[in-house]
């Protein structure tokens, strides 16, 4: 290259470099190397998010508030694995248990939300209330199971429940007018039918406003025994014991939490079977004693249906604008009992249970 014998330092550029045709050539390169590069990164972002998507893990918060309902856990844990959740890789659960205590709850579910877990699964209704308020502030959603949505403040409706909170809810005021039903379709001259219940649980008037509806209609009398505890189921029942006439002619058990108690349960199926009185309620008994008839929701059932709500909250859909579901009842029978108070039942209604005891 010429040199400037001014300047030994400075080198002239041929003209035929700077020439305007080379400009363009040039500034075309980068233009084409910019475009690529883009386009690069818009093909491998989504495999860059995906992999991302797949690291997340997470951290969902079960407390179960009564033990009957415990095994909802183990179905949403078993529908979660069908998702494609993990347990260990992509998902963990803190499972905690309490039974009736309000203020070990508030604990746990105070930890659950300090932890900001990524969904908080709950059950029954009295948990769930108290999720509500614990979560009150915070984005982490509550999907609850077994709970009531009728006569508490749970949510805003069943199609659009609002907030953080969706979930499965508690039939209660459907499973005690069947059970009634089924008295008056196997035992129709059964006019007196003995209903106890805890009186100051929040759900259980507009429940039994259904009921009395729903007996008066099958020209049934209801006895109600509203009881603060199990001390009233007591008393009552040994009054009855000593009278003449007992009062009654067959016995109900609403879905409330006091006569599902083992105390109570265990008085009532002897009274029952001294006085050879049908019972239809929501759990039968091993053996020749107790309820002839349950119907009631299914446990692992209900919990897979909590799963497929958690699975659209982790998949970005705000849980107060997922609708509250409702979950199937199961009539299950005992046959054993059914025989030992002389109570004949069709074959077409034993086609109807989903288990029979014989």
């Amino acid at each position: 290259m010429p040199q400037d014998s001014r300047n030994p330092l400075k080198v002239d550029i041929p003209r035929a470099a700077a020439h305007p045709k080379h400009h363009v050539w040039l500034y075309a390169g980068v233009a084409v190397l910019a475009v690529a590069v883009i386009a690069g990164v818009y093909l491998v972002y989504p495999f860059l998010h995906a992999r991302s998507a797949q690291k997340k893990i997470y951290h969902v918060g079960i407390l179960s508030g009564l033990d009957i309902f415990l095994p909802t856990a183990d179905g949403f844990k078993q529908k979660m694995t069908e998702l494609g959740y993990v347990e260990g890789k992509n998902i963990t659960y803190d499972l905690q248990k309490t039974n009736f205590e309000p203020a070990k709850e508030q604990d746990i579910l105070k930890k659950f939300v300090e932890d900001n877990d990524d969904l908080i699964l709950t059950f029954p209704t009295e948990v769930s209330l108290a999720a509500k308020a614990a979560t009150k502030g915070t984005d982490i959603p509550v999907v609850f199971a077994d709970s009531y949505t009728d006569g508490v403040e749970l949510i805003d409706s069943v199609s659009k429940p609002g907030g953080n909170i969706t979930g499965v809810r508690f039939p209660g005021a459907e499973l005690s007018i069947k059970r009634l039903q089924y008295i008056h379709q196997l035992l129709p001259s059964a006019k007196r039918v003995w209903v106890a219940y805890q009186k100051d649980y929040p759900p259980v008037p507009p429940m039994m406003e259904k009921v009395r509806a729903a007996a008066a209609g099958m020209g049934i009398m209801l006895v109600e025994v509203p009881a603060s505890g199990p001390e009233d189921i007591t008393a009552d029942l040994e009054a009855r014991s000593k009278a003449k006439d007992i009062g009654i002619d067959a016995i109900l058990e609403v879905a409330e939490p006091l006569v599902i108690q083992s105390g109570p349960f265990a008085e009532i199926a002897k009274f029952a079977d001294t006085h050879k009185l049908m019972i239809s309620d929501s759990a039968l008994m091993p053996g020749d004693t107790g309820p002839l008839l349950s119907d009631f929701t299914d446990s692992i059932a209900v919990g897979k249906q909590v799963a497929v709500l958690a699975d659209k909250v982790f998949k970005g859909i705000p849980a107060g604008n997922i609708p509250v579901v409702s979950p199937e009842d199961y009539l299950k029978v005992n046959y054993r009992v059914a025989q030992k108070i002389g109570l004949p039942l069709s074959q077409e209604f034993l086609s109807n249970a989903t288990d029979i005891i014989r």
